[in-house]
């Protein structure tokens, strides 16, 4: 009888509010928007109907009126409207004229997410495992054995953490070599290679790369910032050539590599030049770091517009209170633009500096964004630094960015509510 009563009390709960609405709004007036979209996240799990009013109040939710949902952004401290029915037909009626650059995009169901990090800790910290965290989002950490041993498809979507696909250990090796973190991961990645059957860390990542790839093919969503970027590209480049020194996998790397790298391979990116001195930060010619001559209080990138009926997806992608984004450091900071592909989307870049931020793109049944730089609240985030704490940016733009990408699989119809 109890549970009876329990399930009618939870029934009863879950009862819409007639004529209402609430609107979780994500412009300047959002006193948290991450922790808005862990909200959303939530709304997603509980099954109830959700829609994401692209360019709207900078890209604001719209549910039906109930009292948890109320309850839960009370709690998370986010910004919400109770507005009333013939209000939200007047802003859905509004979004649907041809004449303005918006839409109503209903998400259906929370992507499994997982996040590709070492278990051990790194002396540095990843900025979507701190999104995750604070905007109350589940995920799985995956590494080398999850993925080797097919364990991606239980996933929908997967960020790659702060890595170096191209088994060379970050590059890390002149500044960091006598320090006992770099001296462990590189005991700890090579033992994990050998028991996974590979001679080498190199030839480990690269199987790896390609398991990410077939996951892609097959309909996953990617996420990656930083190196995690441009090493991918480069690791597959690389199929079947040696480019580590010796330091790195104990033979020299093949003189002629450059040469033979297949750019057909790579998701992003085109005719790069790799960096052969293993004294020097950095990997290849796709990155910008070490070219570009611009100050820390110049240093912007814009968001593109796209058209939100016709284009839906980068338009999710770019939903923000604001169009221009504070840049911020990584070792991979930013992408040369002759280096990436023209099948590549352009979400953000710095046009004057001819360097670019955020790209997209399709690869197969799925999709895969790069995000370049490290932290956007850390311009200059180095080895052991704090982590951020994001309780000091509720309202982080370039944070926003990761948190769209986590949403944005979960419109998976393009379907306006009536």
């Amino acid at each position: 009888m109890k549970r009876i009563v329990l399930i009618c009390l939870l029934s009863l709960i879950l009862i819409p509010v007639k004529s209402a609405s609430i609107l979780i709004h994500m412009d300047e007036k959002q006193q948290n928007h991450l922790k808005a979209y862990g909200i959303a996240y939530w709304i997603l799990q509980n099954d109830v109907e959700l829609y994401w009013l692209l360019n709207y109040r900078g890209g604001s939710f719209l549910i039906d009126n109930i009292k948890d949902i109320e309850n839960e952004c009370l709690i998370r401290g986010v910004s919400y409207q109770i507005i009333a029915n013939a209000q939200s037909n007047a802003i859905l009626q509004e979004i649907a004229s041809p004449e303005v650059n918006m839409d109503a995009v209903k998400l259906e169901k929370p992507p499994r997410v997982a996040v590709y990090s070492p278990k051990d800790k790194q002396p540095w910290d990843d900025a979507v495992t701190l999104a995750l965290t604070y905007a109350e989002i589940p995920y799985d950490v995956v590494y080398d054995e999850e993925i080797i041993t097919d364990k991606l498809p239980l996933y929908d979507w997967l960020h790659l953490h702060h890595e170096d696909f191209t088994g060379q250990y970050g590059r890390f090796w002149y500044a960091y070599r006598n320090q006992s973190w770099y001296q462990e991961n590189q005991k700890n990645a090579e033992a994990l290679a050998n028991k996974l059957g590979f001679n080498k860390v190199s030839e480990l990542k690269l199987a790896v790369a390609k398991k990410i790839r077939d996951f892609t093919v097959g309909g996953g969503f990617l996420f990656a910032m930083c190196s995690a970027t441009d090493s991918y590209d480069i690791s597959l480049s690389a199929d079947g050539l040696d480019i580590c020194e010796s330091m790195f996998d104990g033979d020299p790397a093949d003189p002629t590599a450059q040469q033979k790298l297949n750019f057909d391979n790579c998701f992003a990116f085109q005719d790069f030049t790799l960096s052969t001195n293993p004294m020097e930060y950095e990997f290849s010619s796709i990155d910008a770091t070490r070219t570009r001559r611009i100050p820390e209080k110049e240093d912007y990138f814009a968001l593109f517009e796209f058209s939100a009926k016709w284009d839906p997806v980068p338009t999710m992608l770019c939903q923000n209170h604001e169009k221009i984004i504070k840049g911020f450091m990584g070792q991979t900071t930013a992408f040369n633009k002759n280096q990436v592909k023209s099948s590549a989307l352009v979400l953000g870049e710095n046009k004057a500096a001819s360097e670019v931020r955020y790209i997209h793109g399709e690869f197969g049944k799925g999709t895969w964004t790069f995000y370049g730089g490290h932290d956007p609240e850390d311009y200059e985030h180095k080895v052991g630094d704090p982590p951020t704490d994001l309780n000091l940016h509720p309202n982080s733009p370039g944070y926003r960015l990761i948190l769209n990408n986590i949403l944005f699989p979960a419109a998976k119809k393009k379907k306006q509510k009536t």
